[in-house]
């Protein structure tokens, strides 16, 4: 499957121009989606991998703008998109009963955040599982505590981030500082006249209601491997990872160390630990279900 009759996005100022392209090709109906990835895992006739792959592009532009944050090119970042939706639409299975863009959207999202760790490399972020994440989620975390201020952090709010991530207050700062290149804002004027905004290019009615519909099957997916991943943790481990991790209002390290009658850097610590078990138990689960589902897919 080749990526040379895409349309092609030529850095920032073609955005504009390869957005407009790829909302030329057409949206997809159930059936019709349904015979093309027929005819490609049949017969792997390329014309119908064209179609299922442009029918897409879309949504591939949708997850990317997520990812503007990170100081690199948004032309890369589409385009490592699109890579993980062909591999995507090599690999679809459509008798499983789902659409495309529900099987899609888990291998744009990895191998656009493969891409920005790689670009960023593990000298820059960090090798623990703790900065990894840290990369990802800090700036959800600010702005859930609404700190939104440029440049460095206020004391207050890195203590609240490291408390609530699970880090020392120095990796905040750093990773902040690593962060803090201009982001670019969805509502953001697409041309100097202000009446189009970037969203403007990308929403679609249809499209978001499938999107939507591949977000909670994906939720419900990782909300079932959880619940079994935490049922093998030890209860201490369990009870506080629940405390840290998987609470709208998390408890402080001090509450925790309070309630077990330890330190706060033992509290840390078992998080720590709880929190690579779940992961590792995690995607144990998740590899063991695609083995099965590869198995019964080479039986058929």
């Amino acid at each position: 499957m080749s990526s040379r009759a895409l349309p092609v996005l030529h850095g920032e100022g073609g955005l504009s121009r390869y957005l407009a392209e790829i909302r030329k090709f057409p949206l997809l109906a159930p059936e019709e989606e349904y015979m093309l990835a027929k005819r490609w895992k049949e017969h792997e006739d390329p014309e119908a991998a064209r179609k299922l792959v442009t029918s897409h592009l879309r949504l591939v532009a949708k997850i990317a703008m997520g990812y503007r944050g990170y100081g690199l090119p948004v032309s890369e970042i589409v385009s490592e998109g699109n890579v993980g939706l062909m591999q995507a639409v090599k690999r679809f299975d459509p008798e499983r009963g789902f659409r495309l863009a529900t099987y899609a959207m888990w291998w744009i999202r990895a191998s656009i955040q493969e891409f920005i760790l790689r670009s960023w490399s593990l000298v820059k972020i960090g090798t623990t599982s703790d900065q990894k994440k840290l990369f990802f989620n800090l700036r959800k975390a600010k702005n859930k505590i609404n700190a939104i201020e440029e440049g460095d952090l206020t004391p207050e709010h890195t203590a609240i981030l490291a408390d609530q991530l699970g880090v020392a207050e120095t990796e905040v700062v750093n990773m902040n500082r690593r962060l803090s290149a201009p982001d670019s804002s969805l509502n953001a004027p697409l041309r100097a006249d202000g009446e189009t905004e970037w969203q403007d290019w990308i929403a679609d009615d249809t499209l978001d209601q499938e999107t939507v519909m591949a977000e909670t099957q994906e939720i419900a997916e990782r909300r079932e491997l959880l619940t079994a991943a935490l049922g093998e943790l030890p209860e201490r481990e369990r009870e506080i990872i629940k405390a840290r991790r998987l609470q709208d209002d998390p408890e402080t390290l001090e509450e925790l160390s309070h309630r077990f009658g330890i330190s706060r850097e033992r509290v840390r610590q078992i998080e720590v630990r709880a929190f690579d078990r779940l992961q590792k138990s995690m995607k144990n689960a998740l590899f063991a279900k695609r083995a099965a589902m590869a198995e019964a897919r080479a039986v058929e």
